[in-house]
């Protein structure tokens, strides 16, 4: 747990901060995700109807807990399913804002929108600070955009496929999944290959979600990542429509995490300047965190949507495949210019297993 009295952005709801508490309310806040989960630990009052095809929410007290596995069940039954795909209109898709939005606005920290010059895809290299990935490849297909409902307001992440035997799971950000000692999302739905609003591969809603117990107890910026199983899309399973990237556990020795290692990270980003429609990423080595979390740092300027997207260690430019070992998780508001993701160690091998098997 982080004990740095430097906020921290992209992680969970920092927004519904500001909607509950106001900006004084931000202002006394320590650093870590973890506390911004503590202060609004008590949300908002469940609204005394729910949103026409939402599946009702599940309260804190049926989330079960198996080996070590924090999770809790998204859409179960074929009427579930067809209910979280109908509350995904293409307005609700288009006015669904980035986790930690209004903390970024509110902090000052957006920056003018790109013009259309700048987005224009260079060829991949290894020290892009955010660049629209124009490569294609597995990674372009494996990659996607996530909608979700937490609280009562729609949010984007973004998460990637990962080969498993159930060929139906996705790793993401912890706080996309949950919000740290808060609510479970709602309505997780999952658009690979999302291209400026398209769903080329279709969509697939989840059917179940998980985090490390020391992300669902406390928060802990250290263990921000989830494990997401989903079903099928017309009885197809995810990777069977688009492929799917390795996953390693192993990447981050002390000795690595203290000399570097190069990284290529992806996401949508969608909090200004930019607008969540593609595929972007950043690549660099790595240097460890100095806040007080395991975490590792790559320079990038992804704002919040890209929360979620993988961390590739041995990426291949040509064919956009490679080894996850990390998801985007949280920048600090004092410096917007560097990304953190955790390791992927024992904890998240424990998720995958799990999440393998169902």
């Amino acid at each position: 747990m982080t004990s740095s009295t430097t906020q921290k952005i992209l992680a969970p709801l920092a927004a519904a901060a500001v909607a509950l508490g106001g900006l004084a309310l931000i202002d006394r806040l320590p650093a870590p995700a973890a506390a911004v989960t503590r202060a609004i630990n008590a949300p908002a009052a469940t609204p005394a109807s729910q949103a026409p095809g939402e599946p009702a929410r599940q309260s804190q007290a049926s989330l079960s807990r198996t080996d070590g596995v924090v999770h809790q069940a998204g859409a179960v039954t074929d009427e579930q399913h067809d209910a979280v795909l109908d509350y995904w209109t293409s307005d609700r898709m288009a006015a669904a804002q980035p986790i930690s939005s209004l903390v970024d606005s509110a902090l000052g920290l957006a920056g003018p929108r790109r013009d259309a010059a700048e987005t224009e895809p260079q060829a991949a290299r290894p020290d892009s600070d955010g660049e629209l990935w124009g490569d294609g490849g597995l990674v372009a297909r494996t990659t996607g955009k996530v909608y979700l409902t937490m609280d009562g307001r729609d949010f984007t992440c973004s998460a990637s496929v990962v080969d498993a035997t159930n060929s139906s799971t996705l790793v993401t950000a912890g706080h996309c999944a949950k919000d740290g000692r808060g609510s479970w999302a709602r309505n997780w739905t999952f658009v690979p290959g999302h291209d400026d609003g398209a769903d080329p591969y279709g969509r697939f809603t989840a059917r179940d979600l998980m985090v490390s117990p020391k992300w669902a107890r406390q928060a802990d910026d250290s263990y921000d990542f989830a494990m997401v199983v989903l079903n099928s899309d017309d009885g197809t399973p995810v990777q069977d429509r688009v492929g799917a990237q390795r996953l390693a556990f192993d990447t981050w020795t002390e000795e690595r995490a203290r000399d570097g290692v190069q990284v290529y990270t992806f996401g949508y980003p969608s909090a200004s300047p930019y607008d969540g429609r593609d595929l972007h990423y950043c690549s660099g080595r790595t240097v460890p965190d100095t806040g007080g979390t395991t975490a590792n740092g790559v320079r990038c300027t992804m704002t919040q949507g890209s929360s979620g997207g993988p961390w590739f260690s041995d990426f291949d430019t040509a064919t956009g495949r490679g080894t996850v070992s990390s998801v985007v998780s949280f920048k600090y508001a004092d410096d917007r210019n560097t990304q953190y993701g955790p390791r992927l160690g024992a904890e998240a091998e424990r998720l995958f297993e799990h999440a393998a098997e169902l």
